[in-house]
């Protein structure tokens, strides 16, 4: 389907209904401590691993690896229409997102299978050796995904698919590998169009073209953009509030610079809350009250589920503590 062809979304789509209900972004990205993407062209069902062109048993035994880490497994595809037929060789990423083991990692297999190869646990630990079994190049430039998977949501492609394309124009697509990719299910349907910047790990939300083109060209820059982020993977929900928050404070947007040192509950349910300790690079450290409410009007988490009353992050204060 071309892109003029997409249906317009819904009056009732939950991401036109998030917005219009100002639902906030900030402590809403997915936790993972890394990241594996396999190339896979074709339709993608709404587990896509196992329900895409790619063998559903290796699918499924990729998938099974992660458990017990915090890799996430998406496949990937190229927004430039080639997406019909198998290519002889695809292409893979690896990203580990913290920030003191940083690192993107790629490579092409003719077999998908070799993917096996990839030690999970050594890659949810941060550690390069992860992927020593196969042929791979670390790369010095980030790549952004762009959530399409519309059997997972309608939004993801009605509204996700106009931006990857159009971010994809902006790029070149290598050597030594393309930078902007369409990839499935990253979490948070409700903020589509969603995208992941790797290997930092910054999720966003509510992405249009023109946010999608600043938010690689800065990570190319070594800076991560605040505006419609999510949060770093790398971090539990309360602990990507608290680290935006004191990047605004602080006007620090380098992505290696700050680092969640701990996260400690405080209160439970109604009203959780936490205290969440930042560290910077340079020796200061901030103390972080983070509260979270459940949102007053109920609304569907993801096109076609039931109504619910999601859970809302907010800072409320910021301290120096050293």
């Amino acid at each position: 389907m071309r892109d003029d062809q997409l249906p317009a979304p819904q009056p009732h789509a939950c991401a036109l209904l998030s917005r219009e209900l100002g639902e906030p972004v900030a402590g809403t990205a997915a936790t993972q401590s890394a990241w594996l993407l396999l190339e896979q062209p074709g339709p993608w069902g709404r587990v896509a691993a196992t329900d895409s062109r790619l063998d559903p048993a290796l699918g499924g035994e990729l998938d099974g690896r992660t458990a017990g880490t915090g890799v996430r497994l998406c496949l990937i595809r190229r927004p430039d229409g080639s997406n019909d037929h198998d290519p002889p060789r695809r292409r893979w990423f690896a990203a580990s997102t913290h920030p003191l083991r940083t690192w993107l990692a790629t490579g092409e297999v003719a077999d998908p299978a070799d993917l096996l190869k990839v030690d999970f646990a050594a890659l949810d630990a941060g550690d390069r050796r992860a992927v020593a079994a196969l042929e791979h190049t670390f790369l010095d430039t980030p790549i952004l995904g762009i959530c399409t998977n519309g059997r997972r949501d309608a939004c993801c492609a009605t509204l996700g698919r106009r931006v990857v394309v159009a971010a994809d124009a902006v790029f070149p697509a290598g050597p030594p590998a393309p930078a902007v990719w369409e990839i499935t299910h990253v979490g948070g349907h409700k903020f589509a169009p969603t995208g992941v910047v790797l290997p930092s790990g910054y999720l966003y939300g509510r992405l249009d073209a023109t946010q999608a083109i600043r938010v690689l060209a800065e990570a190319r820059h070594g800076r991560m953009v605040p505006d419609g982020c999510r949060g770093r993977s790398t971090w539990e929900r309360p602990g990507q509030a608290a680290e935006l928050a004191v990047r605004a404070e602080l006007d620090e947007y380098r992505p290696g610079a700050l680092v969640v040192a701990s996260a400690v509950k405080t209160a439970g349910d109604p009203e959780p809350a936490w205290t969440v300790v930042v560290e910077h690079e340079d020796g200061r450290g901030y103390e972080v009250a983070v509260h979270g409410a459940y949102a007053p009007v109920p609304r569907a988490e993801s096109c076609g589920k039931a109504e619910a009353t999601p859970l809302e992050l907010r800072v409320d204060a910021i301290d120096k503590i050293r």
